[in-house]
């Protein structure tokens, strides 16, 4: 049986980028993304404002970049989506996309854009474990995905829905429209469901995985940023999100998403089945994370898996979710932000992964 692939670096910022184009050829990434199509780069913008660990680095997007032009992938095309609470323009500018995609000629496309692409009701091959019952009326998909890579650029971080989150989620944005919340209340069999669509749809998936910066506590945004100085890439996003959970501390096959996604023989979560290349001491590290709440987990707990969950019709899929909207953004942009997260970043800013942030323009 060949075991899935998980390449791993230690990096610093004066080596980066080099080392993004050391890891992906250590994974093997022109194996798996095929050069006579368009690749997607789907960046994770888990919040639109700048919080270490919480989205897409600066270094991971330019790495994966001069790696990909190199071996002459010459059709790349990142793909930005929004979500009820976060703002993809914002995002791209605060976290310093915007003059990448100038330096290096990448084409910006956005998912909510008729222009850009259209969404589609698709009609997936193999068996959905919750998708066709979440939106009986088709499950909608943008077009442009269909017969391109995808290279997924997650951070190693843990989230208050999944404990933790990678590669396979990644999808979760790129692919469901603004219903998507419509799915948290089976957010692990979605994120089955989207990674078997990817598998049909897509020439090729890869995944770089930036953990130079990790979130700890009750990601993806209220977190506590933790400078590991370590990169990972591999085709299999299973297996990439299984090393980055076990680095983290948790149990890979214990994460719902993680064992239903190796039964269903869409990767593997199983250590043994995997081989680790690069820094392979690095795997046997333990960080001993964990997920905590926050005031926005405590609520969703509530309705999306609590006592109150027989009210998520009315409460999500009626304008009355407009206040949860508005309550999530006053929470995060209006009180975390400012009062808790202003004082991290200050911090965060002194180690040398934040004075690398900061000379990028």
């Amino acid at each position: 049986m060949t075991k899935s692939k998980v390449a791993i670096l230690k990096t610093t910022p004066d080596e980066v980028l080099t080392d993004y184009e050391k890891l992906m050829k250590l994974a093997g990434f022109e194996k798996h993304l095929d050069k006579t199509k368009t690749t997607i780069i789907k960046n994770n913008i888990s919040w639109h404002l700048m919080f270490p660990g919480a989205n897409t680095t600066p270094w991971q997007m330019e790495g994966s970049i001069i790696a990909l032009q190199k071996a002459g992938y010459n059709d790349i095309v990142c793909v930005q989506n929004k979500t009820v609470v976060s703002d993809a323009y914002k995002g791209e500018k605060l976290n310093k996309y915007t003059n990448l995609y100038k330096k290096y000629g990448i084409h910006v496309k956005f998912n909510f854009i008729g222009e850009d692409m259209k969404w589609i009701v698709y009609e997936p091959k193999g068996k959905m474990l919750v998708l066709d019952k979440i939106f009986p009326a088709g499950i909608e998909i943008p077009d442009y995905f269909i017969g391109k890579n995808v290279l997924h650029q997650p951070t190693v971080k843990c989230h208050i829905y999944t404990e933790t989150t990678g590669s396979m989620k990644n999808a979760f944005g790129g692919l469901l429209s603004t219903r998507r919340h419509y799915c948290h209340s089976r957010i692990h069999e979605t994120l089955v469901d989207l990674l078997r669509i990817q598998k049909e749809i897509h020439t090729g998936i890869f995944t770089v995985m930036d953990g130079t910066t990790c979130g700890n506590g009750p990601g993806p945004r209220t977190m506590i940023p933790v400078c590991k100085d370590i990169i990972l890439a591999s085709s299999d996003c299973v297996a990439i999100d299984a090393v980055a959970a076990k680095l983290m501390g948790f149990d890979p096959m214990s994460l719902k998403y993680i064992r239903l996604a190796t039964e269903q023989g869409l990767g593997t979560g199983i250590m043994d089945e995997i081989e680790i290349t690069g820094n392979v001491e690095v795997s046997k590290e333990n960080w001993n994370f964990s997920v905590g709440d926050n005031a926005a987990s405590k609520i969703g707990d509530l309705f999306w898996f609590g006592p109150l969950k027989w009210l998520q019709q009315l409460m999500f899929h009626t304008p009355v979710v407009n206040i949860f909207i508005w309550a999530s953004a006053f929470y995060h942009d209006r009180f975390w932000y400012p009062v808790k997260a202003k004082k991290i970043i200050n911090e965060w800013y002194k180690t040398p992964w934040g004075k690398l942030f900061d000379l990028y323009k």
